[in-house]
């Protein structure tokens, strides 16, 4: 298994610009609706000597859900959903990164919706660093976990005709990061 390099070790700051984090569910269980958290925080710290010592932070402003639908992202604010006024944050951090192979990684921690938390990992893949026009050394990394949604609280639902469900419990989150190594490059230095 190659080594993370040493030029990598250090903090790494998520670029919202270039940074989606989302999810997709099934809707009346025959089609998906994606949606993603536009307003976002996170930060990877890389210990490349002992990767498990590696740190990942992430903060989700609840309120800035955005599944292309007003009325949808108004309902998911709502205490049927997300609670957005009493829990305005989803958080995530990391208690291990361990190294699969090249460029997988498992990243386990906890993350907290609706004020509940639990452990989940998520898989990981790193897709590579470059340095961007403006001088950044940029990383990307991909990835995507299922969860259950009444593990936090997520109860809201509508009975089908069919007998189904108007809203899938089974979520898959979706992790598309681009993150910009600190102090290497004239956007981070500032």
């Amino acid at each position: 298994m190659a080594a993370i390099k040493p030029e990598y070790t250090g903090e790494w700051r998520f670029d919202p610009t270039h940074t989606r984090i989302g999810f997709s569910t099934r809707h009346a269980m025959v089609t998906k609706v994606r949606g993603a958290f536009n307003d976002l925080e996170g930060s990877i710290t890389v210990d490349s000597q002992n990767i498990d010592r590696s740190k990942v932070g992430l903060t989700l402003k609840v309120a800035s859900i955005d599944t292309r639908n007003a009325d949808r992202d108004q309902h998911l604010r709502t205490n049927d959903f997300f609670d957005a006024p009493r829990f305005p944050e989803i958080t995530f951090l990391s208690n291990r990164v361990d190294q699969v192979d090249e460029g997988h990684f498992i990243v386990s921690g906890d993350v907290t919706i609706r004020g509940v938390t639990k452990e989940i990992s998520i898989p990981i893949d790193f897709i590579g660093v470059e340095r961007d026009p403006m001088g950044n050394l940029r990383a990307g990394f991909e990835g995507s976990r299922r969860i259950d949604r009444q593990d936090f609280g997520l109860k809201w639902n509508t009975a089908l005709d069919s007998g189904g469900v108007l809203v899938s419990d089974k979520i898959t989150l979706e992790f598309e990061v681009s993150a910009i190594k600190v102090g290497d490059g004239p956007i981070a230095a500032e």
